[in-house]
């Protein structure tokens, strides 16, 4: 893909992305549900118009019943209100409480119902992964947060992000959910629908920010979030700062961060000490040798369940959104990320994200990976294996996980 230049900046955007930034926006940080969910609920409370909602997990749990209730408040005063989740993240909820936001005049679909939990279908891989939402066209989220408790079985709450958007950008989120809800509409009624109501006016603008919403589907936009990644971390002049659940980069991605390491880049990655994927977690670890050696700098995040996907480049760009740097996310499913182009928003997030490295993240060293038993070294290889193997078997992956 061809690059263009945005502005005087330092990194260098493809032109689908440069294209896609906006000035004049709000963007508000959220830290984990705690913040997330107060603020969600409190824009779907002042609701009039419409409410869109999409979400990979919608739990039947103490935060899922909150965010039902209030959308069922918001549809039976006369707010437009859908909420489409995934097939297999939320299998149970059309039927559950989805049935009950229908009672109350919501419209509910699910992208992809599973046909069986254990049909192998090779589509069945392709999920609904993205975490948005629109409130009358003028607020909208995006981020990794789905809808569900905060809280593992300890008392630190899931560490993640969400942005509150405010601004022109907002309309750039309400056509993408737009967009998706009425092809699976379409899908569920084999016919097409009637168009959606105009959109309403452009938000004006609320700030000074700038953004892009960075969507990543399995036609026009297969590589737009993983090409946004690779673009600011060739253009990375002193610093790289990764937080990301499941990391576990193809060929391409890898060979970038080495790069970059190597001209004098500070490259440092923050991972999951306490994986719910045990699969995936010693995967991950078979690349550890590899980027260390390089001068890559790897932390394990074991304080609570490390559910974010987030980035920081520089003094002047970051991402906040729902995919993550492995196969699944990057080749199969539609994923939504939000690129900031400010400098204080960058330091913001660089700020959360320095004070869990330096909590109880735990760095990962040469002479750790030395050490490590020889049962451990064989399941991450093996591991690693199996997961280049099923990647194989879809032939989905080409030749980004050949090695």
């Amino acid at each position: 893909m061809s690059a263009a230049r945005l502005d005087t900046a330092s990194h260098s955007v493809p032109a689908p992305l440069a294209r896609g930034f906006t000035d004049g926006n709000h963007l508000q940080l959220l830290k984990s549900g705690g913040e997330y969910f107060p603020a969600l609920i409190a824009a779907i409370e002042q609701a009039r118009h419409e409410v869109h909602l999409e979400t990979y997990i919608f739990a039947d749990d103490a935060t899922g019943r909150r965010v039902a209730a209030t959308l069922v408040q918001a549809a039976q005063r006369g707010v437009a209100v859908r909420v489409l989740v995934d097939g297999f993240g939320a299998r149970d909820f059309e039927a559950g409480m989805g049935a009950g936001l229908a009672a109350a005049g919501a419209e509910v679909l699910t992208y992809r119902p599973e046909a069986g939990r254990f049909a192998m279908r090779r589509h069945r891989l392709r999920r609904m992964h993205r975490k948005l939402a629109v409130i009358d066209g003028s607020i909208g989220f995006v981020g990794g947060i789905n809808v569900v408790d905060d809280f593992d079985a300890g008392t630190a709450p899931r560490f993640d992000y969400a942005v509150r958007v405010e601004g022109p950008l907002v309309a750039r989120l309400h056509l993408a959910v737009r967009h998706v809800w009425r092809m699976v509409r379409w899908a569920r009624l084999g016919h097409r629908p009637p168009p959606p109501a105009p959109l309403p006016r452009h938000p004006v603008p609320a700030g000074t920010m700038r953004g892009a919403l960075v969507l990543r589907d399995n036609l026009a936009h297969r590589h737009d979030i993983e090409y946004a990644y690779l673009d600011a971390i060739r253009g990375a002049r002193r610093e790289i700062l990764i937080a990301n659940a499941y990391f576990l980069p193809g060929r391409r991605f890898r060979k970038a961060l080495l790069l970059a390491a190597q001209r004098g880049v500070s490259v440092r990655l923050l991972l999951q000490g306490r994986s719910d994927h045990v699969l995936f977690h010693y995967a991950t670890q078979a690349l550890y040798d590899r980027l260390l050696a390089a001068g890559v700098r790897i932390y394990e995040y074991d304080k609570a369940e490390l559910h974010a996907k987030v980035a920081v480049v520089d003094d002047d760009w970051a991402t906040v959104g729902s995919s993550n740097i492995d196969p699944f996310s990057l080749l199969l499913a539609r994923e939504a990320n939000l690129v900031v182009r400010d400098v204080g928003f960058v330091g913001e997030l660089r700020s959360s994200l320095a004070a869990a490295l330096a909590g109880t993240a735990r760095e990962i060293r040469a002479e750790d990976q030395a050490h490590r038993p020889w049962r451990a070294r064989l399941a991450s290889l093996l591991a690693y294996s199996l997961v280049r193997f099923m990647l194989g078997v879809t032939r989905y992956a080409g030749k980004q996980y050949s090695g």
